[in-house]
């Protein structure tokens, strides 16, 4: 009896601050992803639904891990992987055939390997020499049967591929968590250059007020002309700023939908910015640690690697174990469709295994010598996600600390910037004391925009470390 196998599967002189909000507001503003039809997935069924508003960086890396084209790689080797485990299955199932057939021929006698001797006085039945008699025409309709009784080698080696196709459905999960990760750090990448351009509006909005002061006060003959020339000077370096600003946004979105694998000619809108850290949600490493060792899908697919290398291994060595099967062959023969009779062959073939030249051993050997690599891979691959948790750990927590001070110093900067203006209002002072706190004011804007970056990144790296991109908010 066969065994039970389990089954797992981006002027006007008094207009320039208005001419530049408006183009600011216009190139700055948030760009909406339309709803386009569910992409089929590799099986013939819908991927998850695209949103039609903003989206969080969960979003992505959830619509990442559905659409990115290696996912759907991923799926497609995991179907062959199941498909060559059923194949695999066949050899423990019976093999049936139905077989009719009309044939017709003719003899030597000569090769018959039969002497028939004449009788005394009679001439031979048969030329001695050989001669051709027939045709013999004959009808044959039979069912054929051939099915193991215990063949431990193929049970192995059907064990070894459904355990291989367990792997390569591990790897589906390893791949969305790579792509989910690639679309989160897009995300991040594209946060930062909105807080850029943002940050260089703001510079250009500055330098245009400032340059409108300049041009009132030497109007009215309180001012001198090296102050509207530097304020010229200083609003056009903020606006070439600002082209680059826009340039680097919408590389970022382009990367972020290529990502996301949404038309390159599409809109993104996100659903918030760059946020201030909040150091309470940092979790302790031993904790991130033991999380990240029991969600890590390469671990995990390490372990699927090892149950199939094991399974193999045990094949090859139930090869040298006797095999027993079953052969039926049943049906009707005769010369002609009104003169069958029924003739049959069954049997129970007993196969022992006795000098293979060797190749056993060698195969042996050879797929120890795997094991052995994969569990050196896995120990390593334990220590490196161990080092990865404790690593995005300190970032984030340095990324939060350095936010915090960055946030104090664009405070001051602001202060600084409003205290010079004030002066060079009132025409106590130029505007040099003013341009000096404004390009403090810039790289204070910029300092706090990479800090939450970095920190935003950390957030990333530390969710990949632990396994669980997808489960960002």
């Amino acid at each position: 009896m066969l065994p039970t196998l389990r089954r797992t599967l981006p002027v006007a002189p008094g207009l320039i601050s208005l001419v530049l909000s408006v183009v600011i507001t216009a190139n700055a503003a948030p760009r909406v992803l339309r709803a386009q039809p569910p992409a089929p997935g590799p099986t013939g069924t819908s991927v998850r639904q695209l949103p039609t508003g903003p989206i969080t960086i969960g979003d992505a890396a959830r619509l990442a891990a559905a659409r990115a084209a290696p996912v759907g790689v991923a799926r497609l080797r995991a179907v062959q992987a199941n498909a060559r485990a059923r194949q695999s299955r066949s050899a423990l199932l019976p093999d049936i055939q139905a077989v009719a057939a009309l044939d017709g021929r003719t003899f030597n006698t000569a090769t018959l390997g039969i002497d028939f001797p004449p009788t005394p006085g009679n001439p031979p039945l048969f030329d001695p020499d050989g001669e051709v008699v027939g045709p013999v025409n004959t009808t044959d309709i039979r069912g054929r049967l051939a099915t193991p009784l215990v063949d431990f080698a193929a049970l192995g080696r059907y064990r070894g591929a459904r355990a291989s196709a367990a792997a390569a459905g591990v790897e589906v999960a390893s791949a969305a968590q790579e792509a989910a990760e690639r679309a989160a750090t897009a995300y991040v990448r594209l946060q930062h250059a909105l807080g850029q351009l943002t940050a260089r509006a703001a510079d250009s909005s500055l330098a245009a007020e400032l340059l409108n002061v300049a041009r009132d006060q030497l109007s009215a003959g309180v001012g001198v002309r090296l102050d509207v020339t530097r304020a010229e000077s200083r609003l056009a370096a903020m606006r070439a700023q600002l082209l680059v600003a826009r340039n680097e946004r919408d590389r970022a979105e382009l990367d972020l939908r290529r990502a996301l694998d949404l038309p390159l000619d599409g809109r993104v809108m996100l659903a918030d910015a760059l946020a201030v850290p909040t150091r309470a949600t940092i979790p302790t490493a031993e904790e991130a640690v033991t999380l990240a060792l029991d969600r890590r899908p390469e671990l995990e697919l390490l372990d699927a690697q090892l149950a199939a290398a094991r399974q193999f291994i045990t094949a090859t060595r139930d090869e040298r174990l006797p095999a027993l099967s079953l052969f039926v062959d049943d049906g009707v023969i005769g010369k002609s469709v009104a003169h069958l009779l029924n003739s049959y062959t069954w049997g129970v073939q007993l196969t022992v295994p006795i000098f293979d030249g060797f190749r056993r051993g060698g195969q042996t050997d050879e797929q120890e010598a795997q094991l052995h690599e994969l569990q050196l891979r896995r120990h390593d691959l334990e220590q490196q996600v161990a080092a990865e948790v404790r690593a995005a750990l300190l970032d984030l927590s340095s990324a939060a600390e350095l936010a915090e001070a960055a946030r104090e110093q664009l405070r001051l900067a602001e202060q600084e910037v409003d205290q010079a203006r004030e002066r060079f209002r009132t025409g106590v002072t130029g505007n040099a004391d003013v341009m000096t706190a404004s390009l403090s004011l810039t790289g204070a804007r910029t300092q706090v925009n990479d800090a939450l970056t970095s920190y935003q990144t950390a957030r990333v790296a530390l969710a990949r470390a632990e396994g669980d991109v997808t489960a960002l908010p």
